[in-house]
């Protein structure tokens, strides 16, 4: 089972699969051990930490390893690997520090960063599920009893409420918890890093000492572990009576102890300035299951903490301050909470029971109240999963004995449109990826599966694509057409309509440009053409002789010669940059669908590649997917990553 990586990132993932678990986890049945054993990590910018899960709910060999003492994700996940006695998980899941968009992980508040997939093969595990730290944290929530939490003031949470939940440490992560059915969804957000707003004097003096050395100040620049120190210098500028540059730990342990009247004050601060942040988040979210405060900060302070105007600023809303009065909030006291959530997660797409796939357990739910026919089909799929995969509809209808309408018939009883639709999703349980395989569409597929056929020989061919890119030479290409004073385009038939999309883009930014899709009107321009001149040449083969006369005479004049096309062409040979784009459809028999669609984003990324590299001073249009472009009105634009 290759690479699992979950990311609800900005409720798009990426939000058609946002992450979800029981509204009420029955903790009294986890009782079967798992298989094998499961690691389990909660990794932030400055701890690392482990567990292994062998019977659900229950966490062994727990271990707590610095960050600082690691080069890398995959040297602090080896290094507990390591540790263990003669014990090798073959599930992990990690929780870690991050926004997760995809594959690669970047960490913001440490340099380290990792391939998923990469990680995977190397760690030899079978599935790594890899979440937002506090998407995990908000999906052990539910978990959390009375005596894994501590109450801060009045209010009583309601049934089915949306839960908030605000984490200060090395940086402030910002989640949700909304009811859905008989389920919890979670919001993975950025919410920390809204902008900042002061509520007194004293807030609005730590804001403008922050303003010097900040250009943007949000939420978590002042409330979290580096924020406080931020704080704690503001109130004692200029102060000789104050200890300058205080860490974090030694403000916290100073004002727990009341050594440092500079730092009961800049605690003080910071937790009324939580309050707000809080009381926003509540606001925001309708959260009337309370709001939960977790992070490495908050927990230490204790009784300073209860003792705080935290709850104070929380209910002062003004004319909503009876709707937030109601809300309970909670400090977060349950040990390691995180490994619940990331232990929910992965129970959810690596089920204990064999099948491993929640598709699977649906198929054997629903098998009672098929049909007879229907039945024989779900036996042979739950028999048979990676052979249904591959198997044409007449194949698996022989081995169930069943004619082909009755398969069917049996992928709509379980709610999908028809086989291919339930293939799709099939194969993204058994390997958590969608599949990346080439389909024939036959004249007999009904519109779902031909939709579905046509969808997903697209979607691998980009996927392809994107693997074998050829990054150097877009950014050669991008840095010719920076410099270009005049831009050509040449292509022919199919790839004509490309053609006249990159012109009209080109003019977006005032370059001079024009499409040439006639053959001896290709040759005549390609003549006049200059050392200052750039042209373009966009072929599905890259054997036309037209084509390749053109970018001849265009490189004879002395133009650069881009070249959009099939690696091993003698259009590529006559190119100064040839941006390879080697898939092959048979173009004498079909018309070349999915490679233009593929040089279609090549023009794409060429100018999205232009505009942001230009100069910011000049007035030009900006493209919809340019950063800080606005969209049209009514348009929503969607990437395929």
């Amino acid at each position: 089972m290759p690479v699992l990586h979950l990311s609800s990132s900005s409720v798009s993932a990426t939000s058609s699969s946002l992450p979800s678990v029981p509204a009420e986890p029955e903790m009294g049945s986890f009782t079967s051990p798992y298989p094998e054993p499961r690691l389990l990590a909660d990794i932030g910018a400055t701890y690392a930490r482990f567990c292994l899960e062998q019977v659900p709910g229950r966490f062994d060999h727990v271990a707590v390893l610095p960050c600082a003492d690691y080069p890398g994700f995959i040297a602090v996940m080896q290094a507990y690997l390591d540790s263990l006695p003669g014990l090798r998980p073959k599930h992990a899941a990690v929780a870690i520090a991050n926004p997760i968009e995809g594959d690669w992980v970047r960490m913001t508040n440490r340099d380290w960063a990792f391939s998923i997939e990469n990680a995977q093969k190397q760690l030899g595990v079978a599935t790594l599920l890899v979440v937002n730290n506090f998407t995990a944290l908000a999906m052990s929530l539910p978990r959390v009893g009375p005596e894994g939490r501590e109450q801060v003031g009045g209010g009583e949470a309601q049934a089915n409420g949306v839960i908030g939940l605000l984490g200060p440490g090395t940086g402030l992560g910002v989640s949700g918890l909304v009811p859905t059915g008989d389920r919890w969804t979670t919001l993975a957000t950025e919410g920390g890093h809204v902008s900042f707003s002061p509520v007194d004097e004293r807030e609005l003096k730590v804001l403008t000492y922050a303003w010097k050395s900040l250009p943007h100040v949000s939420a978590e620049r002042l409330v979290s572990g580096p924020g406080l120190e931020i704080v704690y210098q503001a109130l004692t500028e200029g102060r000789t009576d104050a200890p300058p540059h205080l860490p974090t730990a030694d403000i916290v342990q100073r004002a727990i102890q009341k050594l440092c009247p500079w730092c009961v004050e800049a605690v003080e601060c910071f937790c009324n300035m939580l309050g707000t942040v809080a009381s926003n988040l509540a606001l925001t979210l309708g959260a009337t299951g309370g709001i939960y405060i977790g992070g490495g900060i908050v927990p230490r302070l204790s009784s300073l903490f209860l003792a705080s105007g935290f709850r104070e600023r929380f209910e002062a809303k003004g004319r909503f301050s009876g709707y937030v009065s109601r809300i309970p909030t909670y400090v977060l006291t349950a040990e390691n909470p995180t490994f619940h959530g990331v232990s929910l997660l992965l129970a959810e797409h690596v089920p204990a029971h064999e099948g491993g796939n929640p598709l699977m357990e649906r198929v054997r739910n629903a098998r009672n109240s098929l049909s007879p026919a229907e039945r024989r089909v779900a036996d042979f799929v739950l028999e048979n999963p990676r052979t249904v995969l591959n198997d044409a509809i007449a194949v698996i209808a022989q081995m169930a004995e069943v004619s082909q309408p009755t398969v069917i018939r049996f992928c709509r009883s379980l709610g999908f449109q028809g086989l291919a639709d339930f293939k799709l999703k099939l194969a993204s349980g058994l390997t958590g990826n969608i599949p990346v395989q080439r389909t024939q569409v036959r004249r007999q597929d009904a519109t779902p599966d031909l939709c579905a056929k046509v969808l997903d020989n697209t979607i691998s061919a980009i996927v392809q694509f994107r693997e074998s890119l050829n990054v150097d030479a877009v950014d050669r290409a991008i840095e010719i057409l920076r410099e270009a004073k005049r831009v050509e385009f040449y292509a022919m038939g199919n790839s004509s309509v490309v053609a006249l999309d990159a012109q009209h883009k080109l003019f977006r930014f005032r370059i001079p440009s024009v499409a040439h899709t006639d053959a001896s009107m290709q040759t005549m321009a390609a003549e006049l053409l200059g050392p200052q001149d750039v042209a373009v040449f966009i072929s599905s083969s890259g054997q036309s002789p037209e084509l390749v006369r053109a970018a001849t005479l265009a490189h004879d004049r002395g133009a650069a010669v881009i070249a959009v096309t099939s690696s091993k062409s003698p259009l590529a040979r006559k190119a100064t940059v040839c941006i390879s784009v080697d898939h092959g459809e048979d173009s004498s028999t079909f018309i070349s669908m999915i490679s233009r669609i593929l040089h279609l984003l090549v023009v794409d990324m060429i100018s999205v590649g232009v505009a942001v590299r230009r100069d910011p001073g000049a007035n030009i249009p900006r493209l919809a997917n340019e950063p800080g472009a606005p969209p049209a009105p009514g348009v929503m634009i969607s990437h395929v990553a």
